[in-house]
């Protein structure tokens, strides 16, 4: 977890969400906590059923938690009035979904669609922005395009260029490359990458694909509700002198001291019910109980 709470664009802390259904509780959220500083790019990653959805519901200012904390650019999520939080979604939070009807209407051209976004926010500099942003994003030759007449990768370059148009705080993008294939989703997720560069706007990927962590230099797992591991990413010179990319994992530790394991450490050695710890001077040693059987062969108690 990075460090600092001052320049935390997005702070999250022990976040629950229930949801209920004909008297059914599901907790899709379960205490999980997460820092993100301004200008970071983030991908938060899970399986499905994860709470990874659930967090971007609550960050995008469509849904509120049942308990905890959460703020975004120093707007506390919890506390919005409903006319305040439409104005979080106009200015302060910008989306790129999944879906291509959620991100372009059909009928506007992809200049259209850029400023109608600054249009309902009021902005004067509709036009110059416009043309900057399909500059950035590289698709100014789709400028006059309507959606239907774009490849899946322009369309979602002219996504994240009307989620930038009014110039937000935040870019949350839902598998923003779930419908593309492997090398377009790369193109995307460059382009991504170079917004977050050139603007710094603070940017969260939510995504179900690996692959996109090649891109990020921070990994977030998310996993039953709760943060558990994170991988992060950067560049190292061999004695030779050629660059390389290192990737350290860390587990996350929760305010009282409880972390997830990785999957694949738990199946390796057979961790399962309980484990013997030892605390050592610069570690802590964990590893398989033995069972009852063992125990009493040993004659340990």
């Amino acid at each position: 977890m990075t460090s600092g709470r001052t320049d935390a664009s997005i702070e999250c802390s022990d976040l629950v969400r229930i949801f209920t259904a004909e008297g059914v509780e599901v907790q899709a959220l379960q205490g999980l906590t997460l820092r993100v500083r301004s200008g970071e790019l983030v991908a938060i990653v899970g399986a499905s059923g994860s709470g990874k959805s659930t967090l971007l519901g609550i960050l995008s200012g469509l849904d509120k938690p049942t308990a905890g904390a959460a703020s975004v650019a120093g707007r506390d999520l919890l506390t919005m009035t409903a006319k305040q939080r439409v104005d979080y979604r106009r200015r302060t939070v910008g989306f790129v979904w999944q879906q291509t009807s959620r991100n372009l209407l059909p009928y506007l051209t992809a200049r259209e669609n850029i400023a109608l976004t600054m249009t309902i926010a009021r902005r004067p500099d509709r036009v110059a922005r416009s043309r900057d942003l399909l500059d950035l994003l590289e698709v100014s030759h789709c400028a006059d395009r309507r959606p239907a007449e774009m490849s899946g990768g322009e369309q979602q370059r002219v996504a994240i260029a009307v989620g930038l148009a009014n110039e937000p705080a935040v870019l949350l993008a839902d598998e923003p490359t779930g419908e593309l294939d492997e090398h377009t989703s790369a193109d995307v997720l460059e382009a991504m990458r170079g917004v977050n560069r050139e603007l710094g706007v603070t940017t969260l990927i939510v995504t179900h694909d690996p692959a996109v962590s090649e891109h990020v230099a921070r990994t977030v797992q998310i996993r039953d509700g709760r943060t558990s591991t994170e991988v992060l990413r950067r560049t190292g010179v061999t004695a030779a002198g050629d660059e390389h990319t290192i990737a350290e994992e860390f587990a996350v530790l929760d305010k009282v001291g409880r972390l997830q394991l990785p999957p694949e450490y738990l199946s390796s050695l057979d961790l399962r019910d309980r484990v013997r710890l030892a605390l050592e001077t610069d570690h802590v040693g964990v590893w398989p109980h033995a069972d009852d059987h063992e125990e009493g062969a040993s004659g340990e108690h």
